[in-house]
């Protein structure tokens, strides 16, 4: 009976240690998937400690593709005769 106790025990302890376990790694996946990024220019740090364009470092890292377009609010800031 002590036996089944004790591998009882014994489980439930390594049930709580794979859970505290995935939590962590959990973490460290949100804490890895940080970019750091310029709040002025917008270009993002990459891994070799370098600044580029957020459209290149996304291209490298993923499949997106990009095409280049100015929104309206940039647009009445750009060309604001355009607006008037």
């Amino acid at each position: 009976m002590q036996t089944h106790l004790s591998l009882k025990q014994a489980r439930d302890t390594q049930a709580q240690l794979i859970f505290r376990l995935e939590k962590a790694i959990e973490e460290i996946r949100t804490l890895r998937g940080f970019i750091p990024i310029c709040a002025s220019c917008k270009k993002i740090r990459n891994d070799d400690d370098y600044w580029e364009q957020l459209e290149a470092y996304i291209q490298k890292h993923t499949n997106a593709k990009f095409t280049h377009s100015i929104c309206p609010d940039c647009a009445r800031k750009l060309y604001p005769e355009m607006f008037d």
